[in-house]
């Protein structure tokens, strides 16, 4: 009797669910969700890291408050995120999904520096994204990204439940690109469509590796891809953008990379974009 094949996703044995609580009317996190249902899919082990921000009398912007108002802050924001820790806990139980959590209160610049390091230690790290222009979310993902070594998966609002059916794979032939496709391989393997796509003149995408010359090597690990060249339209994130959109995209596999003051690499402002407003989870390496 021949025994069923493991799942792609199986390769995944620890995940690090990242959230930091700012203020007390703070959003629900997405990421807690995603990571959960993730964790349950791959039967991996689930470690929440629920961090409160710790205001410190040193700042000069809290000048108006005195000691005692700002103590009253960490203990509401430090009891805040020990909630969260707790249902987080209690819902992977409830999933059947092994979970530890930490609930460290820390400043503001330790917090992002904790994640970083912690998030060398798991396979991959869910954070959360949002709007804002600039917010303590997104510094924790570029941190993450930079300084672990590990892949990060970034989940827009509302995307609390890991879906990964239909992928997109932002293509440009760089390293990044290349290595961003090879860590997402489990969740590749898994989906019923994959989609390599490339934005830009036919000189520019013929300029560096196609991604049809990519696409063979996909294949021989199992993906079931496809190759999609576009035209660019206002910009190379907005044709992304609406082209997840028309793919019914769950997840876009990006490479990450910062910007260079020479050229604006072909990535570079788009994992911007993407980060201010994402349609579908962001897998984003380096």
């Amino acid at each position: 009797m021949s025994r069923p094949s493991p799942s792609p996703l199986a390769g995944i044995r620890d995940i690090l669910v990242g959230t930091a609580v700012e203020g007390e009317r703070e959003e629900a996190s997405s990421a807690i969700g995603y990571g959960l249902t993730l964790a349950k899919a791959a039967g991996a082990h689930l470690t929440v890291q629920s961090a409160s921000w710790r205001l410190s009398g040193d700042d000069a912007w809290l000048g108006e408050f005195d000691y005692e108002g700002v103590s009253v802050v960490d203990r509401r924001l430090d009891e805040l995120a020990r909630s969260i820790a707790e249902r987080s806990a209690g819902d992977a139980a409830q999933a059947g999904v092994v979970c530890t959590t930490e609930a460290p209160s820390l400043p503001y610049p330790e917090i992002v520096s904790r994640l970083a390091t912690r998030a060398r230690l798991y396979d991959l790290t869910v954070l959360d994204i949002g709007p804002r222009t600039y917010d303590l979310d997104r510094e924790m993902v570029e941190k993450a990204l930079f300084h672990s070594g590990r892949p990060v998966i970034a989940v827009p609002p509302g995307r609390d439940a890991f879906v990964a059916r239909r992928i997109i794979v932002a293509w440009d032939g760089s390293a990044q690109a290349a290595r961003a496709a090879n860590d997402a391989l489990p969740f590749l393997r898994s989906a019923e469509a994959v989609e390599i796509v490339s934005v830009g003149t036919g000189a520019e995408i013929h300029e560096a590796v196609p991604g049809a010359e990519f696409a063979p090597h996909l294949a021989r690990h199992g993906v079931n891809v496809s190759v999609n060249d576009l035209p660019k339209r206002d910009s190379v994130a907005d044709t992304l953008r609406a082209q997840a959109g028309l793919f019914r995209a769950d997840m876009i596999v990006m490479g990450a990379y910062r910007h260079s003051p020479t050229r604006e690499y072909f990535f570079g402002g788009v994992t911007r974009s993407f980060l201010r407003g994402s349609p579908a989870a962001l897998f984003l390496s380096r």
